[in-house]
């Protein structure tokens, strides 16, 4: 892949790192920033079987930028507004279409657009100084933004989440803990999320894929229908030879050693 433009790419072993860098305005986003990391994650890069999220100089992202986007979005007609809007709910949908599981590393300001890349990450992972708001009421607009309204009900309720939306307050990173929007709470956040996401890319990644593909596609059908799905989801991974490496591993009574076929 070529160098990104708008973020810093990284990898460590097979774990990549995507870091926000605009350290002196809190990591905020461009027009041009959301489009190459939507772009990003339609084609992620194969090297990486898993993906940590993170920003620089102690801070997640503040959201999009004021005077970058916010001050010509209020010189745009409908048209021009609804291209954008579309294009940042596309880099939501990018996250949550690719394969590899996507880990939040969060410390400091994550707000606004920034709060919503956190939620769509698969695990969230804080730092004790993480603050997380959804404060898109604060500036006159709706907390439906960007999946906000489905997703985030989904992670802590229906409850939790209208409190967060419509008030548009900091979240602690002890109260996202409680509340199951962090998976967990760390000093050394960033190098805590690259050893979890270690451990998953050491695992199979074709299942992990495929968990992460179910998780997304049962939330609007059935019962039935969702364990017809994982039926057919499990049959086809026991084809693969990562599952017979760890029948063949677990007969000889030593680790598997996944290969991602």
């Amino acid at each position: 892949m070529s160098r990104p433009k708008h973020f810093q790419w990284r990898t460590e072993g097979k774990v990549g790192v995507i870091t926000l860098n605009r350290p002196e305005k809190k990591n905020p986003l461009t027009f041009e920033s959301y489009a190459e990391l939507r772009d990003f994650f339609r084609n992620p890069p194969k090297e990486a079987n898993t993906i940590v999220v993170t920003g620089a100089g102690g801070n997640f992202c503040s959201g999009g930028d004021v005077h970058e986007i916010i001050g010509p979005l209020t010189k745009m007609a409908m048209p021009q507004l609804l291209e954008f809007t579309r294009m940042t709910g596309d880099l939501v949908k990018a996250m949550r279409h690719c394969p590899q599981p996507v880990l939040a590393a969060v410390e400091g300001v994550c707000a606004g657009a920034g709060a919503i890349i956190a939620m769509a990450c698969d695990l969230r992972y804080a730092a004790p100084s993480a603050k997380t708001a959804f404060l898109f009421v604060r500036v006159g607009l709706a907390g439906c933004d960007m999946g906000a309204c489905t997703i985030l009900p989904r992670i802590i309720g229906q409850g939790r989440a209208s409190d967060l939306l419509y008030t548009g307050r900091s979240m602690s990173a002890d109260e996202g803990l409680a509340w199951g929007f962090f998976n967990g709470v760390s000093e050394g956040v960033i190098d805590f999320s690259i050893e979890k996401a270690k451990e998953l890319a050491a695992g199979p990644t074709l299942a992990h894929a495929m968990t992460k593909k179910m998780l997304h596609e049962e939330w609007n059908v059935g019962v039935d229908e969702a364990i017809e799905m994982e039926a057919k989801a499990q049959a086809t991974l026991m084809q693969t030879k990562d599952f017979h490496r760890a029948f063949e591993a677990f007969a000889a009574k030593r680790k598997p050693v996944f290969e991602g076929d």
